[in-house]
């Protein structure tokens, strides 16, 4: 009898095009189901931002991914503008991943390429070789967004078979707002 299929969304946030890929893993096998990107045209950054969010949304709601995995955001000293504006990405798609009740996990870069090729600094034609071979595609997968984003769905689903025994997830978080009652002082408050 086989397995029900675990459906995993891998994302490579960015402002101006995120890559994402799905890949579905059944009794051992791994396969793709989708890759593409997701491009934000503004140069307004509240509708760069809400095109992510569609895009992502739209994905989710094509494939009902049962876990997302995304990179983790790297923050070099000299530039941390650019880490503050990828943070913007990274929070429409965590908001994506949690209006739908999808776990999301994140992976160091350093670790996606140790767990595809063995070694943390591998270089793009190793990842791509890489995915080729294990996806059995015709050609190296591009542009660099989804072959990125096929990367880390791909190292999600190793990390689960070797990094731990069962894999954990984490109950929705209750809603917590506060400081509502000095806003709305007749609402009830909720905690």
């Amino acid at each position: 009898m086989e397995k029900e299929m675990t459906i995993i969304l891998g994302i490579d946030p960015g402002l101006n095009t995120t890559g994402y890929g799905v890949i579905g893993t059944a009794s051992g096998k791994v396969r793709l189901l989708e890759a593409g990107i997701v491009r934000s045209r503004s140069n307004i950054l509240a509708v760069k931002i809400r095109e992510i969010y569609d895009g992502v949304l739209d994905v989710i709601r094509s494939f009902h991914p049962n876990e997302m995995a995304v990179e983790e955001l790297y923050s070099h000293y000299r530039r941390p503008r650019t880490s503050i504006l990828m943070g913007h990405a990274r929070g429409a798609i965590f908001l994506a991943a949690s209006q739908s009740n999808i776990t999301v996990y994140t992976y160091a870069a350093t670790k996606v390429k140790k767990i595809l090729t063995g070694a943390g600094h591998a270089k793009k034609d190793q990842i791509q070789r890489a995915i080729q071979q294990e996806l059995e595609l015709s050609h190296y997968p591009e542009p660099p967004d989804v072959a990125d984003a096929l990367a880390i769905a791909l190292c999600h689903h190793y990390h689960g078979k070797i990094g731990c025994k069962e894999r954990i997830t984490c109950p929705p978080l209750p809603v917590k707002i506060l400081g509502i009652d000095s806003h709305f002082p007749d609402s009830a408050r909720r905690v």
